[in-house]
Parts: C-alpha cells; structure tokens; sequence
C-alpha cells in the first residue's frame, strides 16, 4: 500500500485556491468571465456528447435547427453566447429534455 506524505498533502491548493490566483475571487468580474466560459464549454460537451451518440454529424444536427454547420461547432467548444431558445432547440433536435430549475442567488 501507499503512504501518502502528509506534509506534501498539506501544501496541496484546492482547485477554488488555484482558481483564485488565475481569475480572482468569487463575485469579480474575471472569475464571472471563467465561470460563464466554463458552463459555456460544459454545455456544448453535453450536446456533442449527445449528437455522437446519436451519429449525427454537425452538418445534420445544423440542419435540423436551421442554423449552419460552423454555429453547432462554435455552440459544442463554448466559443458563442447561445441563446436559451437555440440550447432548447438544439437539446430538443438531440432528443435530450431539460427542465429548468430557479433558485435565488446567494
């Protein structure tokens, strides 16, 4: 079995500590940039993921919603502000249902 060194463990950074340092504190402007991009990324992986499942290439997917190829790549790398209605239209076309939920920000 491993031992683990407890002194090299102390001095470990969370990931919210190293996320500090790069983009700042919770609630600034920098760390609300990274944390939209971040969703941003994680939605469109959620959705290539599906359309994959699916075997449906980005062309096919683009032309079921209207849109062209390129916007679907853009929307999969977390590189365009998609709109609500374009997520829903696309998660729709993918077969995937989402249900939002509200909740007051703290």
């Amino acid at each position: 079995m491993i031992q683990l060194d407890e002194n090299k463990l102390g001095k470990l950074k969370t990931t919210n500590q190293s996320l500090d340092e790069k983009y700042g504190k919770h609630g600034t402007a920098t760390r609300e940039a990274f944390n939209e991009k971040a969703m941003a990324w994680y939605y469109g992986d959620i959705l290539r993921d599906r359309r994959k499942e699916l075997k449906l290439t980005q062309k096919q997917l683009a032309q079921k919603i209207g849109k062209e190829q390129s916007y679907i790549a853009r929307v999969e790398k977390g590189e365009v502000d998609i709109q609500l209605s374009s997520f829903f239209r696309i998660a729709r076309a993918l077969g995937i249902e989402f249900t939002p939920t509200f909740n007051p920000i703290r």
